[in-house]
């Protein structure tokens, strides 16, 4: 049995779904599919797969077995690229997408370092808080936020997002200034589209509060929802990366600075079967190391920043 083979086979059908629509894909018989995937649960002596007359399912082993298959098919293509020469040549168009917040305030500032790495890259970026198929959109890499539902993607954990509850002064000044989460309830709450059924979830030692929005005024963009916030038309929660700005030159106060809220984990995607070009692999590299917890700081206090 070729090994290889017999694992590329096994990683078509999982993303695939199904051995016919894998034989489609890799151009040979079902029955040879099922050939290969026999063959390797003979040589493993575990099942990997659960098959009925209408559906397949992974089993717990062919999971595990399964990101071992796509580290070691990732590397014998990363092998190959270098084989032809391809290290070289940073050329041609990378596509990548991310929230508009994000990519506003964090991913275009920081382009200029990669782009002194692969000068001759054209860099075609996306920015939408809609989550995008990657397949269809020829997306070559994603930043998300939040959890992850997609298996058929690589995730790469970046930073955390911190997160800060802000008001105006002005709107502080009409509806008081809450001094406890629970007093939340009784309070306007700003929320993004995207988020408005998520709960604002804060503690301070064993105390735990959990607010749910319902918020009367919902947008689908967080530099209008700021902007919202400046104007008084309520109390806004975001990442504090992007309402340092506001609260240190005042225009935002924050708000419950000893409670802590839930970070939410900024990650970077790529399909499982993305073939590692030198452009992506160096911009996945610029990204980890240049997004990593730490390295991109707001100022967590009402303080101004030093150069």
């Amino acid at each position: 049995m070729d090994l290889f083979r017999a694992m590329t086979v096994f990683a078509e059908v999982a993303r695939s779904g199904s051995m016919s629509a894998a034989s489609r894909k890799l151009l040979i018989t079902p029955a040879m599919v099922g050939q290969y995937v026999a063959a390797l649960e003979d040589r493993l002596g575990m099942r990997l797969l659960n098959r009925t007359t209408r559906k397949q399912k992974l089993t717990d082993f062919g999971l595990s077995y399964l990101e071992q298959c796509h580290d070691i098919l990732e590397r014998v293509a990363a092998s190959e690229t270098q084989a032809e020469g391809l290290q070289h040549s940073f050329g041609g168009k990378l596509r990548l997408t991310a929230p508009i917040s994000f990519g506003t305030e964090c991913l275009i500032p920081a382009l200029q370092r990669y782009r002194k790495m692969a000068p001759d890259v054209e860099i075609d970026i996306t920015l939408t808080d809609r989550v995008i198929d990657l397949v269809d959109e020829g997306i070559d890499i994603a930043f998300r936020i939040g959890e992850l539902n997609d298996s058929s993607m690589i995730g790469r954990p970046l930073m955390p997002y911190r997160m800060a509850v802000c008001a105006s002064p002005e709107y502080l000044q009409a509806y008081g200034t809450p001094a406890h989460p629970s007093e939340l309830f009784e309070h306007q709450l700003l929320s993004l589209s995207a988020s408005s059924r998520s709960p604002w979830r804060l503690s301070r030692g064993e105390e735990k509060i959990e607010i749910p929005v319902h918020s009367k005024l919902t947008i689908n963009n967080g530099q209008a929802l700021r902007v919202a916030a400046r104007s008084g038309l309520g109390i806004v929660m975001q990442p504090e990366i992007l309402l340092s700005e506001d609260m240190i030159s005042g225009r935002l106060v924050r708000l419950f600075q000893e409670w802590h809220i839930r970070e939410r984990q900024v990650w970077l995607l790529y399909l499982r079967d993305k073939r590692m070009t030198p452009k992506i692999r160096a911009f996945i590299n610029f990204s980890l190391e240049a997004f990593s917890a730490g390295k991109v700081e707001a100022n967590p206090h009402n303080q101004p920043l030093t150069p």
